[in-house]
């Protein structure tokens, strides 16, 4: 299957060590293929995907592993993603190896985060209020 990788998002990912980069490349895979739809690119310096022009997903390389983050993920009920936002409704988790990646897992979360929205897009317009999309 062909899935569709901004360039940015590839340069981004070479430019990482070895196991993040491997973490990095399975998580951009995974997420375009199952999000066809989303538009992907290189926001606030890391990768995310988007659905019409709201965030729903993304990861970064922070100090304690790769963090892929589900901006609605606080209410997606997943006990793994355990890394809650304070001020929003984010939930992430974090990788420190490829072979840490549950696929299965993944999936399921990209599902809830087509279905379950809190509208970002629009978060500077309400001054800083949070409307559920979906």
């Amino acid at each position: 299957m062909a899935v569709k990788i901004a360039k940015e998002i590839l340069e981004y990912n070479a430019s990482k060590e070895v196991e993040d980069k491997a973490i990095c490349e399975v998580l951009a895979f995974e997420i375009s293929k199952h999000l066809p739809e989303a538009e992907n690119k290189i926001w606030h310096r890391h990768p995310v995907w988007f659905l019409d022009g709201n965030p729903i997903t993304g990861y970064d390389k922070l100090k304690a592993g790769v963090r892929l983050m589900f901006w609605s993920g606080a209410d997606f009920d997943e006990e793994a993603l355990d890394s809650r936002g304070k001020k929003f409704k984010d939930a992430s988790i974090f990788y420190t190896s490829a072979d840490q990646i549950k696929t299965k897992d993944l999936k399921r979360w990209l599902a809830k985060g087509r279905e379950i929205q809190w509208d970002y897009k629009n978060i500077v317009k309400r001054k800083g209020k949070l409307v559920r999309l979906k």
